[in-house]
């Protein structure tokens, strides 16, 4: 072969590669779209974006709504929105309509498909949450992040004839837990479960749901990052959800504040974040539900971070794996569970469950999801005056610390003393703690091991703690 036949050759190719792509083209809207609305694909080649300018769709002379994409070759999965989560393509019903799935052969393909209606102008209109879910607020500022995020809030049935005070469950990717109209796989079905579980007498829980950030979500679900996906907002995210979120619930909601009485739960990427907001903010959560997480994402640093921060006080995290899941899964969320032993937890207080034909999806979390609930808010406090028995206690975090030391279980006007002496008996600190919500700065501190002494005018409670 000549040198030219091999430049032609290879051009040849080039060509073909760069032109190797998928083109949708909607040869029919729903009659009742709205005039000037904007549709985008979202799936697996845009991390499932609902509003993302690369992927929104142009009529052409034809009168058609065409996109081009890039995926792999292999499989493709996708949907159609007009630009979020609620305003999703639906089935011929107006309801929930699974994901558009179709095998990528890699080479120029152009596929011909049909719109049949919009969620919220369909038929399913009124969406599929129980009466007693409500949006809390569809732009809730996260000032950690400089974004705003929509909150869903789940009282329970007899929030409004009593004057309980009630555990609060914090869950991510608040789109899918109780709404097929602003799911993008299915909903778990929160409000349903807990809807009849207090009808068989269940004390109840409050429910707080935060939609995931759409294109922002693995970036915020992880504080590590990940070289080829992202992360490392994750901090950020549970600041947001501790220091922010939470505050703003207990402040308008009849809550029990205490760690005692708070969880934190979510799946896949969402249970990645959930423990670690678990383990780094042990004052703020006791109980975490695990689901089929995504531990992969950050390798050995899950397991690493647990076994680093030792227990800080009573707790329960419930682990979920199907068994048609990689094995990965399973073998990743036993390293974790193990890493909560080094931590100083004790069996009782984790839980470990694999179902055999349990899948990385929805439908198997909504299955799980009552049982989980159950075991983790068995015995949490369900009344103010029973926090007498438990605020013994307190706790000091994180440890080992490197800035900064938090304190929790202590009443903000009590008398609190705080005094920090290091293994050769010099006294680094010895004042009042006149605001224990807010951190104190160990900067000065050298590295090494310390010991803590807290008093107040009952009691008084030493223990240690290590600056890295």
């Amino acid at each position: 072969m000549t040198r030219l036949s091999l430049i032609l050759s290879f051009s040849m190719a080039f060509c073909l590669q760069i032109n190797a792509q998928l083109t949708l083209k909607v040869t029919a809207i729903p009659l009742n779209t709205p005039a000037g609305s904007s549709i985008h694909a979202a799936g697996t080649f845009n991390n499932w974006n609902p509003s993302d300018a690369n992927t929104k769709l142009s009529l052409n002379a034809d009168g058609h709504y065409v996109v081009t994409v890039n995926p792999p070759a292999g499989t493709v999965k996708f949907k159609f929105t007009r630009g979020s989560w609620a305003t999703v393509e639906g089935n011929a019903n107006g309801s929930f309509l699974p994901d558009r799935v179709l095998t990528y052969n890699g080479q120029p393909t152009t596929v011909d498909l049909t719109i049949l209606t919009w969620e919220d102008t369909g038929s399913g209109s009124n969406g599929t949450a129980a009466g007693n879910v409500q949006i809390m607020d569809t732009d809730f500022y996260m000032p950690q992040l400089n974004r705003n995020r929509r909150i869903w809030l789940y009282l329970p049935p007899d929030y409004n004839t009593t004057t309980k005070e009630y555990p609060v469950l914090y869950m991510h990717d608040g789109q899918n837990l109780f709404d097929n109209n602003t799911s993008f796989s299915g909903e778990w079905g929160v409000d349903e479960a807990l809807n009849t579980l207090h009808a068989q007498g269940d004390y109840g829980c409050i429910v707080v749901g935060i939609d995931n950030g759409g294109q922002y979500r693995l970036d915020e679900y992880s504080p590590w990052i990940n070289t080829t996906y992202g992360g490392g907002q994750g901090d950020e995210y549970i600041e947001f959800v501790a220091n922010t979120l939470k505050p703003y619930i207990d402040a308008n909601y009849r809550t029990l504040e205490h760690r005692h009485s708070t969880g934190i739960m979510g799946s896949s990427m969402g249970g990645l974040i959930s423990m670690y907001g678990f383990s780094e903010r042990q004052d703020v959560f006791s109980r975490a539900g695990i689901f089929s997480p995504a531990f992969w994402f950050a390798g050995n640093a899950p397991a690493d971070h647990v076994a680093a921060h030792p227990k800080q006080g009573p707790a329960r995290v419930y682990f979920l794996a199907g068994g048609q899941e990689p094995a990965s899964v399973t073998t990743n969320m036993q390293a974790v569970a193990n890493a909560m032993t080094t931590a100083g937890f004790t069996t009782a207080e984790k839980k470990l469950v694999v179902v055999a034909n349990g899948e990385h999806s929805e439908w198997f979390w909504k299955q799980e999801f009552a049982e989980a609930y159950q075991w983790l808010f068995a015995d949490a406090v369900t009344n103010a005056s029973d926090l007498a028995n438990v605020t013994t206690d307190w706790l000091v975090f994180p440890n080992p610390a490197t800035s900064a030391l938090r304190f929790a279980g202590f009443e903000l006007e009590t008398n609190v003393r705080m005094s920090i002496m290091g293994v050769d008996g010099k006294i680094w600190r010895d004042s009042a703690l006149n605001n224990t919500a807010q951190p104190v700065g160990i900067e000065d501190l050298p590295a090494g091991y310390y010991f803590l002494e807290i008093s107040t005018d009952n009691a008084r409670k030493r223990c240690s703690f290590v600056k890295n």
